[in-house]
């Protein structure tokens, strides 16, 4: 008999755990998540990213560990590793798939069952952050996360947007579910925030402005920051290259190191 629940020793380990949310789809809550892993791995932290958007997992190919498979050990799954280092691990239903084309095709039940066994099963060793990263909206598979997470560690919520009206109501619905559930919103990101040329360097605001920054001082919550559209950073997602150590020179790079900086702080022991 053990006293201990199983994902108690699981997540025993892990110092921090973030859930990268939005009330809206196609916003790159997978973008901010992976380049967000990349910047607190250049910051010597050891990271994991779980993957529970079950109906579009695109964390394992933006690390470019689409075809690995997952493996069983004594306390659950093993992690599939992305770099050599071993110093970011992922688990995603991508790993779990026979064919890449395969859709998961499920009812609430067998998600939220599968989304459990992500958070108790998995075999993350010792972390300084896990970040979650959740599909759009505010569904069952969001409370799911959130209650099978809630009893171990402090919780954190960054909410991502693009700068335009339609997004940002969204987004403020997820703020409500944030109150409703007690989870602390350590900020919000703009994303796609202007579009910076690459020849003449000149900004260019495709989906308006400000819109991530207007919130986050309407909602009294800390704003972390925007990320313009840059090609290069689309292109390494799309190839599962680190953008932060193969563009310092983009214009995303300091927005992104600047978020990670701001995580990193308010995380920090003395903050909390």
């Amino acid at each position: 008999y053990r006293s201990d629940p199983p994902e108690r020793s699981n997540l025993a380990a892990v110092q921090h755990v973030l859930l990268v949310l939005s009330g809206k789809g196609g916003v790159g809550k997978s973008t901010v998540a992976t380049e967000l892993a990349l910047a607190l791995r250049l910051a010597g932290k050891r990271v994991g990213i779980l993957d529970v958007d079950l109906c579009g997992p695109s964390i394992p190919r933006m690390f470019r560990v689409q075809d690995s498979a997952v493996h069983q050990c004594d306390s659950g799954w093993v992690p599939v590793f992305a770099h050599q280092d071993k110093s970011i691990s992922l688990m995603s239903i991508g790993f779990l798939l026979e064919k890449p084309d395969d859709a998961v095709v499920w009812r609430g039940p067998k998600k939220n069952a599968l989304i459990k066994q992500f958070v108790s099963d998995v075999a993350w060793g010792e972390l300084d952050f896990l970040i979650v990263d959740t599909p759009p909206g505010t569904s069952d598979e969001h409370i799911s996360t959130v209650e099978a997470l809630r009893p171990h560690k402090p919780l954190g919520a960054i909410l991502v947007t693009t700068p335009q009206a339609v997004s940002v109501g969204d987004v403020r619905r997820e703020l409500t579910f944030c109150k409703k559930t007690g989870l602390r919103v350590l900020g919000i990101v703009e994303n796609m925030s202007g579009f910076v040329c690459p020849h003449c360097s000149e900004c260019t605001n495709i989906f308006s402005k400000g819109g991530g920054e207007e919130l986050a001082k309407h909602a009294r919550v800390p704003f972390l920051g925007s990320v313009p559209l840059d090609p290069q950073l689309s292109q390494s997602l799309e190839d599962g290259r680190d953008f932060i150590q193969e563009f310092p020179k983009s214009s995303a790079f300091p927005a992104l190191a600047h978020i990670a900086q701001q995580i990193l702080d308010g995380t920090s022991p003395q903050s909390s």
